[in-house]
Order: C-alpha cells, then sequence, then structure tokens
C-alpha cells in the first residue's frame, strides 16, 4: 500500500521541488555506473554518507547535508521523488520557496543527527532523502490533516486504488516507522528507521510556527483541514477486464 497522489494542486509553480528531484536524480546518474564496484561505492559513501561513527567523532558533518541527495538504487530513488512530488508541493506554496528549501535541509539534517543519536557507534553508511521527506509528510499532517490521498492498494490479485484522509495515510506511515524503530538494530544497517521517525517530528515542530501563523486550530477550520485551494477531481477509469458471473 502506497500513495501515488494528492487532490491538492498546489496554487503556484512548485520550483524548488522539482529543483530538489532533479538534483537527486542527476546525482544519482552521476554515480550509478560504479555501484557494482565495491571498492570504488564504498569509497564514494565514505566521503559522502553519514556514518555515525564518524559524526560522533566530531569528522564528516557535511555529510549530514551530502547524504541527503544520494540513494541505494533505483527504487529507492523513485519512492522518495514519488513521496517528495506527493507532500512537497503544498507546503513549499504554504511556506515560500526559499523558507521550503530551508526546511526540507533542516528536516534532513535533524533526521541524521537523531539516526547518529540512535548508533553513535555505527559504521554502516546512510543515504536517501528519506529523512528530509519524513519532516514534509510531518508538516503536511499538521498543516492539512484532512486533504485527501489516493492510495494504490496491492493484495496479490487485488488491486484498487482508494482515497484516505491524509493523516489516516501519515498516521499508519509513522506507526510502521516508530515500530521499525523499536525492533531494529541501526548498528547492523538496514532502513534507517529513527531518521524517518525522528525526521517526521523535526518536520512536524519546524511546521508549528506556520500553522500558528495562519491561525492554528481557525486555520483548520476555515479551510477544514485541507490545502487552501480547489481540490483536483480524478476520474477513475472501470477496468476493461471482462467479469465473470457467478453460478
Amino acid at each position: 500500500m502506497f500513495p501515488i497522489r494528492d487532490h491538492n494542486p498546489s496554487g503556484r509553480t512548485p520550483f524548488v521541488v522539482y529543483t530538489l528531484m532533479a538534483a537527486n536524480i542527476l546525482i544519482f546518474l552521476s554515480y550509478v555506473g560504479i555501484m557494482e564496484d565495491t571498492r570504488l561505492i564504498s569509497r564514494f559513501y565514505f566521503d559522502y554518507a553519514v556514518i555515525p561513527a564518524r559524526i560522533t567523532d566530531g569528522h564528516g558533518l557535511e555529510t549530514l547535508v551530502t547524504s541527503m541527495f544520494l540513494h541505494g538504487g533505483w527504487m529507492h530513488l523513485a519512492g522518495n521523488m514519488l513521496f517528495l512530488w506527493i507532500f512537497g508541493d503544498n507546503l513549499e506554496d504554504e511556506m515560500g520557496h526559499i523558507p521550503f528549501l530551508l526546511f526540507y535541509l533542516l528536516s534532513g539534517i535533524g533526521a541524521g543527527l537523531i539516526h547518529v543519536v540512535s548508533a553513535p557507534g555505527s559504521v554502516v553508511p546512510t543515504i536517501g532523502a528519506s529523512g528530509a521527506i519524513a519532516g514534509i509528510m510531518g508538516g503536511y499532517l499538521l498543516m492539512f490533516p484532512k486533504a485527501r490521498v489516493d492510495i494504490l492498494l496491492i493484495l496479490i490479485v487485488y488491486i484498487r486504488i482508494f482515497t484516505i484522509p491524509a493523516f489516516v495515510m501519515l498516521g499508519v506511515w509513522l506507526g510502521l516507522q516508530f515500530i521499525g524503530s523499536l525492533s531494529s538494530n541501526p548498528d547492523q544497517g538496514g532502513v534507517a528507521y529513527w531518521a524517518h521517525t525522528g525526521g517526521f517530528f523535526v518536520g512536524l515542530i519546524l511546521s508549528v510556527p506556520l500553522w500558528l501563523k495562519r491561525g492554528g486550530t481557525r486555520f483548520w477550520n476555515r479551510t477544514h483541514g485541507h490545502p487552501p485551494h480547489p481540490e483536483h477531481k480524478y476520474k477513475l477509469s472501470q477496468s476493461r477486464i471482462p467479469r465473470v458471473p457467478r453460478r
């Protein structure tokens, strides 16, 4: 189950979201050719990925930023860019271009630091934009809790798109990350659940001043928990697969 779109087009062109997506894609293309070479990719990650033990020793602080633009494979990149595209434009619309860029970077740095605190002695490189994007999801939840999000559900042969409020989708996602945080061992690698969980709350907290400036709960009452723009109506075409009646 994963989101494929929301119903809330932004009121202006999200230039920062497009720029971040382009930067992530172009940077990935610049080194994807060495990913099969263990020596080269290990050296590359040592230079640019977050390695908690190095950060704990006071080295490689710049990797808290550079690691946000690296990905471990095509699916890793595609998933992060999908979430950025769905949830980023509305926050950029509300915050403005430069404040949104700063929000994105601070969310990613905060997520990286929380990951370091969760495993201060780990020598496993950590990469990905998911900490910063988790921050966007936290801000989206605070600003637009009732925005409608389309979810693609795949259960073996059952495939369906259905619409749920953002607070349900984001709440389930956060719950899964928190459970993963409690059950995983960050020293052994894998998904950086603490970075996801931490980044989400960093983004939520960073969005509080904007939410209060818009009126807090009055903003929710005025917009009914949706972005302050008319929502888009999608027409879902019926399946062309013929139905077989039961006998």
